[in-house]
């Protein structure tokens, strides 16, 4: 009988040593960790309000990518940032932004957009940017018989606990976080709400005030005059985006790289860009992206300053002159990563890419 108790616990142990092994050898053949998958961004389409010098630069626009428990992997100027990065699969959260807006403000526009998406084990995932303009804005013009009824008067304007002073003679534009905006007036010491308005994001409110004849007017028969516009599409005037009605016709309506390698054949437009590299050569990598650089007679152009693929830059043919003398990278170093507005004729292939040649015009960006 303990012989084959024995015997027994021999086999239990050998199997149970057996089924170990299989274990171990099963969770070594088959990892259970993920392929990373890549994560980029892109600007994708521009906005300009009536006032084309409120758009913003995007390449100086703040950029923060982060992760589902919100631990930040990039944050920094969107011109300097990475084309992609490498990560686990999960959710991220990409935010670009002209400026951080927190309080009311005159003259403080707000662009960006905000996106959550999921990145797949090893899939490439693209987030597609569409900065609007987020905040909103307001402005008063009282005409004169207002300013009569309230000689020592100013406007105070307040939205989420946060107070702007308005006097009657402003005519800048101010700007809040979207929502409720109460005016009231401040005259003799005292405070008298006028109105409360919801303003939407993008939204640019004109509000024409007057008071009837013959004194002080209580608030509820002061006159409202609304002229409502909200932030539409337009020409551009910044470098690597797409979409909106850029035509290349003028510096302020220039085409952006990804345009400008679309229409090629059009002579005498203008391109704008940043200058990323020279040295080039009809290699798939035909392209020198660090000093020093060799060739004077031609240079690429990106979208970002940070751009070190060759398939994404617009080559251009420097002649002898005095543009190739401003701008070549051999005498020039210092130009490298510097944005230039160019004119000439965009052709399908210059150094295997698409490219700009009989520059006549160029426009340092200072």
């Amino acid at each position: 009988m303990e012989k084959t108790s024995k015997t027994l616990s021999r086999v239990l142990l050998a199997t149970i040593g057996a089924l170990f092994a299989a274990g171990s050898f099963y969770c070594n053949k088959f990892p259970v960790d993920s392929p990373p998958g890549t994560l980029s961004w892109r600007i994708d389409a521009p906005v300009s309000t009536r006032a084309l010098h409120e758009i913003p630069d995007t390449d100086a626009f703040i950029l923060k990518v982060s992760d589902a428990s919100g631990k930040t992997l990039y944050e920094g100027a969107y011109g300097a940032s990475p084309e992609a990065l490498l990560v686990d699969p999960g959710t991220y959260t990409v935010r670009a932004v002209s400026a951080e807006f927190q309080a009311p403000a005159f003259d403080a526009p707000q662009f960006g957009d905000e996106q959550a998406v999921l990145v797949s084990s090893g899939a490439r995932t693209v987030v597609r940017l569409n900065c609007t303009q987020r905040n909103a804005g307001l402005r008063l013009l009282p005409d004169a018989s207002f300013r009569t009824a309230y000689p020592d008067g100013r406007f105070q304007l307040s939205s989420f606990s946060r107070k702007l002073d308005y006097d009657f003679t402003e005519r800048r534009i101010a700007y809040f976080i979207p929502g409720n905006v109460s005016v009231s007036v401040v005259s003799g010491g005292a405070s008298t709400p006028l109105l409360t308005r919801f303003l939407s994001p993008c939204e640019i409110l004109s509000l024409g005030l007057s008071c009837p004849a013959g004194g002080t007017a209580p608030s509820h028969q002061m006159t409202i005059a609304v002229d409502t516009s909200r932030v539409w599409n337009a020409d551009r005037f910044t470098v690597g985006e797409e979409g909106g009605t850029a035509s290349g016709a003028s510096p302020s309506c220039a085409y952006g790289i990804s345009q400008a390698r679309e229409h090629a054949g059009e002579k005498a437009v203008w391109v704008c860009g940043f200058i990323v590299g020279g040295d080039l050569s009809s290699s798939k990598n035909g392209i020198s992206f660090e000093a020093p650089f060799q060739s004077a007679t031609n240079l690429a152009l990106a979208a970002r300053s940070s751009v070190t693929d060759k398939a994404s830059c617009l080559s251009v043919k420097l002649v002898k002159g005095e543009i190739r003398d401003r701008i070549n990278l051999a005498d020039h170093p210092e130009m490298l990563g510097r944005k230039v507005f160019l004119k000439g004729d965009l052709i399908e292939a210059y150094y295997g890419i698409p490219g700009l040649q009989n520059i006549t015009e160029c426009i340092i960006n200072e």
